[in-house]
């Protein structure tokens, strides 16, 4: 990877969420270490059924990469049903039968859960970085629509310090988040 102002950026000649994308951020520089992950399931979970007062049934994961929350969640709770939504071609074909992963972006997100009933967790990671602001708050909207627990939107503002792929990120105000989760 090289280093441009200060920020990470992808190795060049990797186009965006393909299999090298997610070996150089999820495998070579870490992001996806299983203890990691396993403390945001854990934490997502905790909170879903702490506020449900009964155990998480259907969870919804947007912008899920290759789907390693479905076998995180597998393992905890084994009746619940997992859905994940993301861009990656690669990833779906690699994964997409296995761990219950459909094609699409945010903004494909209303005709994709169109009859799928409400979800006791979404899962939100790293998303709205990536989008622009109409794909940003339609997919929020659409999240409320299908949400009847709890919601981990992992959300990165300007002035935050992060490490990770930074190419043709949206930095946005704190206040702009607020006034879209008010609406």
């Amino acid at each position: 990877h090289r280093v441009v102002d200060g920020h990470v950026v992808r190795p060049s000649g990797v186009a965006r969420f393909d299999q090298r994308y997610f070996d150089h951020w999820y495998r070579d520089e870490g992001f996806g270490s299983t203890t990691r992950l396993d403390r945001k399931v854990d934490y997502a979970i905790a909170a879903a059924e702490y506020l449900l007062d009964r155990p998480v049934a259907r969870v919804l994961d947007v912008g899920c990469g290759e789907g390693w929350w479905q076998p995180a969640l597998r393992s905890r709770r084994h009746d619940a049903s997992y859905l994940g939504i993301d861009p990656s071609q690669y990833a779906i074909e690699r994964y997409g039968k296995e761990r219950n992963l459909r094609l699409g972006r945010l903004a494909d997100l209303a005709a994709l859960l169109d009859g799928e009933g409400t979800f006791d967790l979404v899962v939100c990671v790293d998303v709205f970085g990536y989008v622009g602001d109409a794909e940003a708050r339609e997919g929020l909207a659409t999240i409320a629509r299908y949400l009847e627990g709890v919601a981990l939107l992992e959300i990165y503002v300007a002035g935050d310090d992060i490490v990770g792929d930074l190419d043709d990120y949206r930095w946005r105000r704190p206040e702009t988040f607020e006034q879209w989760f008010d609406a």
